[in-house]
């Protein structure tokens, strides 16, 4: 899991995919933290892309940084902890001009049955589970 997070820490921006419908929604991330042996991500609980997690919690994200690339999935589950919240707000000191622990819109959602892998055009892919 560690190996996850720094590669998505080091890229700065990954995108997530969900499920609207039929329709699949795709948008650009930026936070990632890990809290308590988790791997957590954040947005806004009145932003579709919680609402379509919080209805299909199945989701996957894709980066790339110049030579490799990440693709992970999961479900994603929401914790309503503040301590997690703050935890996130405090590893992405940015958000903390739109987000604020307890507001009632900061959501965090930790990656439940995840599995990553990580490939290249000069090697073998690496597969995580966590």
């Amino acid at each position: 899991m560690q190996r996850v997070y720094d590669f998505l820490k080091k890229v700065h921006t990954y995108y997530l995919a969900t499920v609207d419908g039929d329709q699949p929604r795709v948008r650009p991330f930026g936070t990632i933290d890990m809290f308590e042996g988790k791997l957590y991500f954040q947005t806004g609980l009145v932003k579709d892309v919680a609402k379509q997690l919080l209805a299909n919690p199945k989701f996957e994200i894709c980066a790339y940084d110049g030579s490799a690339w990440i693709r992970v999935c999961g479900e994603a589950v929401l914790d309503e902890r503040i301590e997690a919240q703050q935890h996130m707000l405090d590893e992405n000191p940015g958000l903390k001009n739109m987000y604020k622990a307890g507001d009632g819109n900061t959501a965090v959602f930790f990656i439940k049955n995840g599995t990553a892998v990580i490939s290249s055009f000069s090697a073998e892919p690496v597969t995580i589970e966590f």
